[in-house]
């Protein structure tokens, strides 16, 4: 079904100013995920609108956002400090339009990168876990894991949603991490999917069936690892 959205904004910092978000909340939510966008599309990208819908299916609000790059139509993503300020903003923003809501934060690629890096630094204020959309691990072609460090001063569980065909996830370094990070991750697998869960035709899934598996999946771990009071 088609659930409403709402538009809202904030600001994502003194320097970098006001941004936008799209809050979608069904009827019967739970949980709420601070979702931001990867590296070269918006929140309004047709994969970040289709996920909002589809957690939204499964009792998952979502409050998707700008980074201030985005907002000013650059494709040039802003200094670290600026997008972990956003990241910041926009969880506060966050408890102020669902308090009644349990956090989730995380992102498509960079998105879920950045939300992470923020965390590694500083908590980030109610947030239980961190779903990652296709965690970027490295650039293509450049197999090194020095993306991970950060995870391991991570506190709050950690979702990864990965494709075997990720160009940046090597699967055979993101495993070996994800098991230096114990019980603080999990790893979802999907054959045949790449960075942006695109399927092959030899596959016989369509992207739509893949999406809807990933929403189903970050709905149960966040039911079953996000505990009152993480």
């Amino acid at each position: 079904m088609k659930h409403k959205s709402k538009k809202t904004s904030f600001v994502a910092s003194k320097s970098a100013g006001k941004v936008s978000g799209i809050l979608v909340r069904p009827e019967k939510a739970d949980f709420l995920l601070v979702f931001a966008h990867g590296a070269g599309a918006g929140m309004q990208h047709r994969f970040m609108e289709a996920a909002a819908q589809g957690l939204a299916d499964n009792g998952i609000a979502t409050l998707r956002y700008q980074f201030p790059y985005m907002e000013k139509g650059s494709g040039r993503p802003d200094p670290k400090p600026i997008l972990y300020s956003t990241v910041r903003a926009a969880i506060a923003k966050a408890k102020e339009l669902a308090p009644d809501l349990a956090l989730i934060a995380g992102g498509k690629s960079m998105g879920g990168r950045m939300t992470s890096m923020a965390a590694s630094e500083e908590p980030l204020d109610g947030v239980r876990g961190i779903v990652f959309f296709g965690f970027p691990l490295h650039p293509p072609g450049k197999n090194t894991t020095e993306r991970s460090e950060h995870l391991f001063q991570v506190t709050v569980p950690m979702l990864f949603l990965q494709g075997t065909r990720d160009t940046l996830a090597d699967l055979t370094l993101l495993k070996p991490v994800c098991r230096k990070l114990g019980e603080k991750a999990t790893l979802h697998i999907v054959e045949g999917g790449d960075h942006s869960f695109h399927m092959p035709k030899s596959s016989g899934r369509t992207d739509a069936e893949v999406l809807a598996e990933l929403c189903a999946r970050t709905r149960g771990w966040a039911g079953n690892t996000l505990k009152e009071g993480s």
